[in-house]
């Protein structure tokens, strides 16, 4: 900070342009004072206050726009399952939503919508689409056409033979779609702070622009990276739960 030297009610100082805690108070540490790499003493003492609620708002962030995404993207993948000329329209519009810049179109939606948790969803939601629907469509279209023969031959309706044998045969495919629809999404909605000043962004925003203040950086950071690595990991064990033919094939 420039040789600025700061005082605190105890008496203490950080001077020679060395970064200083934001909000620095006599009850800081030396680690913070002088913004060493990480001082477990700040997240401590921040945990409720500033972490935890920007970790549970991204969860909330991530989670509803994924399930909103998958379910307009199975819609629309059965229904190119089931009329192919709905396929190309279908995968040019979430191209091209796929495609715009995150800032750009989180600006773009804040002049119609407002600065608020719709816009946010609205900009979320639009970048699940393409991954989710071209992943589904991929599933329901690898199910070999003997398996289907066979469906019909035991006199299964067409919707009983989608429920009871396309579906849990795109098991893997979904799957595999929604793992990185919920990363990218984990990841997106680290910027969303500039219209809804929610989530992990926050803080790394915060951090950003006061040094940077590395404790807090690397903590928000990190808490994203582990909520990506986390909810990765349970949707391997949710498709090894719902697939269990898959663990026999291969055994």
């Amino acid at each position: 900070m420039g040789g600025l030297t700061i005082i605190a009610a105890g008496g203490a100082s950080a001077a020679g342009g060395e970064p200083v805690i934001p909000n620095y108070a006599s009850q800081s540490s030396s680690c913070e004072i002088h913004n060493h790499l990480f001082c477990a003493s700040w997240v401590s003492r921040n945990w409720d206050p500033v972490l935890w609620p920007a970790l549970r708002d991204h969860i909330v962030l991530a989670v509803v726009a994924v399930t909103i995404g998958f379910a307009i993207a199975m819609a629309l993948a059965l229904t190119a399952h089931f009329y192919r000329w709905v396929e190309r329209p279908t995968t040019v519009v979430t191209t091209i939503l796929y495609t715009i810049p995150s800032l750009a179109l989180f600006e773009l939606l804040a002049a119609p919508v407002g600065l608020n948790v719709f816009s946010a969803e609205i900009a979320l939601v639009s970048y699940t689409l393409l991954i989710l629907f071209r992943n589904i469509l991929a599933g329901l279209r690898a199910v070999p056409d003997e398996v289907l023969d066979a469906a019909d031959g035991m006199g299964m309706s067409r919707r009983q033979a989608l429920l009871r044998v396309e579906l849990p045969l795109a098991l893997p495919s979904i799957v595999a779609g929604l793992r990185i629809a919920i990363v990218t999404i984990i990841a997106l909605s680290t910027v969303v702070y500039v219209i809804y000043n929610h989530g992990l962004g926050v803080p790394i925003h915060t951090a950003l622009g006061e040094g940077p203040f590395k404790t807090e950086l690397i903590a928000a950071g990190g808490l994203a990276i582990l909520l990506a690595l986390f909810a990765d990991g349970a949707l391997v064990v949710l498709q090894r739960l719902l697939t269990p033919w898959t663990r026999t094939r291969t055994g």
